[in-house]
């Protein structure tokens, strides 16, 4: 049984994510997505985003968490609390002005975790 959390920003990502779990996850294993709405945001940005993946994957059921604050720190803290086993992102947050490369959470959890974290590229938003 493996704890997977996704930390999205976007509906992109999630989805992204999704189709990459489609094929790994199993009934038994336990998947956490969470949007957290940093100052400036729309709150309904995360809710749409956690929501995707409810409608993506069917086994195994899925958890929804939205959280305002830093990004980078409320995902370290749900690892740590949750006892997640590998966390998936997207590189940068799923919109398409977005600059290419790794965005600052991104390289943030890499560096901070010490779980894996899966980068899942994007789907070209062109």
């Amino acid at each position: 049984m493996t704890t997977f959390l996704v930390a999205t920003a976007s509906v992109h990502t999630t989805a992204a994510v999704c189709d990459y779990l489609n094929e790994r996850v199993t009934p038994d294993d336990t998947v956490l997505v969470v949007s957290v709405t940093e100052a400036g945001m729309d709150q309904r940005d995360a809710g749409d985003a956690t929501n995707v993946a409810r409608t993506r994957l069917v086994d195994p059921a899925v958890e929804t968490i939205t959280e305002e604050g830093r990004p980078s720190d409320t995902v370290q803290e749900l690892v740590a609390e949750r006892g997640v086993d590998e966390v998936l992102i997207g590189p940068r947050r799923g919109d398409p002005d977005a600059e290419p490369g790794l965005g600052g959470t991104a390289a943030d959890l890499i560096v901070s975790l010490d779980v894996p974290v899966v980068v899942v590229p994007l789907p070209d938003l062109e």
